[in-house]
């Protein structure tokens, strides 16, 4: 793409050759500078403090198209200069060089000091300062966009990682559970198998080796789960299960105990699956310690409905006069995971109404199927796109640097067109007609245009009968004032 910026730089230098400006340099210097230029965009994003201070002696021909080139060029090196001690006296170097090759022109020396200073002064504001503050100001977005980067990427993965870890320790934690409920049923199951064993012995040989058969493997069978189950376990005492975990009688105590109200409709849970009724129990848990801890003064209301083969349990808390708190939801993730294990739907966030819900819908009797490898760990969302964090910067930089790209593409497209469109051509007798301090200033232009303008105001027109011959034309308070034939 450099290439290409390079061509178009190229090209625009070369516009002198079909529209020149008085007085009209020649064409080798207009190839000379179009090449020069050419070679500062290309060089700009790989040495841009050589781009930099290469771009002053182009004001020393007069080429305009060439030099409003400059500013592009000195937008993209002020980009990639990251000292702001080291641009800024680039930049004053750069003003100074451009003054004093400016001076170098011919046209200037017809022109009053205090005339040359002040277009000086004006083409540094528009040449240099405008499209330098606009590349120095998108220059620093990188560094920022990085920045932000990094830090969306390190929050998302924080994120993802205290969701996985919350996961993983429920799952430890129901691993514990279920080690502990079928080792003790698998204990009763080799006691009584050791018993029948020691019965067969005497009153049913024939029943021996299967009796001994059932206790070995019973055995066997409860050494595997334990020594499979038991790395997963996070809490060496993981809480006990007994008839009451989950039930009526228990979530009443929860509720009291934290002096909120229950709403219960259904059946008990005295003949529900263990494994939900101690989700049951760690959702109002867990939900009534959020409560208490996040909006302590804010009503709360449990309600539990048991019909249909599930349970339906709702934590609603009011809105409260304290602040929120902030957490980092380790609980609720638990509490989805343990019921996304038994087959069921969880929800926790703020309801229309204000204050916070949280809400489980549970299967009596889960199927045993329903295991830890049924439920997929959320990945971590993508991250945002750069061009999501930079498009408000490269709009803010751009607008500033319209400031310098509009005045400067307006003056040579005007320029431009009086140039291709004007008449130039004047003939020797009316220019011999012309008088001195008599002729109006709109009889000449309303016949011949403005001509070619140049930088001391005067117009320059193309004879008739000789192209190697201009006449000249000043004009002051609207009458002529001075004429003359040169040579371009």
């Amino acid at each position: 793409m450099r290439y290409v910026w390079s061509l178009l730089a190229f090209l625009v230098g070369l516009v002198p050759l079909i529209a020149p400006l008085a007085p009209e340099p020649h064409w080798t210097l207009t190839v000379a500078t179009a090449l020069w230029i050419a070679g500062l965009v290309w060089l700009a994003p790989r040495k841009p403090e050589w781009a930099l201070l290469l771009t002053a002696p182009l004001f020393a021909v007069n080429n305009l198209w060439a030099q409003a080139i400059t500013t592009f060029v000195v937008f993209a090196a002020c980009r990639r200069i990251d000292r702001m001690g080291r641009l800024w006296a680039l930049l004053g170097i750069m003003t100074v060089l451009q003054g004093g090759f400016s001076q170098i022109q011919e046209s200037y020396r017809s022109m009053p000091l205090w005339e040359a200073l002040a277009g000086a002064v004006l083409g540094s504001v528009f040449f240099v300062l405008f499209p330098a503050v606009s590349g120095m100001l998108l220059g620093r977005r990188r560094p920022m966009v990085r920045l932000l980067q990094e830090r969306n990427e390190y929050l998302e993965r924080a994120r993802a990682l205290t969701a996985a870890s919350a996961r993983s320790d429920e799952r430890a934690h129901i691993a514990g559970e279920m080690h502990d409920m079928l080792g003790h049923r698998l204990s009763l199951i080799s006691i009584h198998a050791g018993a029948l064993e020691l019965t067969t012995a005497s009153k049913a040989p024939q029943l021996h080796e299967q009796a001994e058969l059932i206790r070995t493997t019973s055995s066997l069978a409860m050494a595997e789960l334990r020594e499979i189950l038991g790395v997963l376990r996070t809490n060496p005492e993981p809480e006990s299960l007994d008839e009451d975990t989950g039930t009526r009688s228990d979530i009443t105590a929860l509720v009291d105990a934290s002096g909120s109200a229950l709403d219960w409709s259904g059946d008990d849970l005295h003949g529900a699956d263990p494994r939900t009724r101690r989700a049951v129990h760690r959702v109002v848990r867990e939900a009534l310690t959020n409560a208490a801890k996040h909006a302590p003064s804010a009503r709360t209301r449990v309600q539990v409905a048991v019909q249909g083969g599930r349970v339906r349990i709702q934590v609603l808390n009011g809105p409260s006069s304290e602040g929120p708190g902030k957490g980092a939801r380790r609980g609720l993730v638990g509490l989805e995971e343990r019921v996304g294990l038994l087959g069921g739907s969880f929800s926790a966030g703020p309801p229309v109404e204000g204050g916070f819900r949280v809400a489980a819908d549970v299967p009596l009797h889960p199927q045993a199927q329903a295991d830890q490898a049924s439920v997929e760990v959320q990945e971590v969302p993508p991250l945002l796109a750069a061009e999501v964090l930079t498009v408000p910067r490269v709009l803010g930089g751009g607008c500033l640097g319209l400031l310098a790209l509009v005045p400067i593409a307006g003056a040579l497209v005007v320029l431009l067109l009086f140039t291709l469109l004007n008449p130039t051509q004047m003939n020797a007798p009316y220019f011999d007609s012309l008088k001195v301090g008599v002729t109006p200033e709109g009889e000449v232009y309303e016949q011949f245009g403005v001509g070619v303008l140049g930088v001391d105001g005067c117009s320059r027109f193309r004879t008739s009968h000789n192209p190697d011959l201009a006449y000249k034309l000043c004009f002051r308070e609207g009458v002529l004032s001075s004429k003359e034939q040169e040579r371009p």
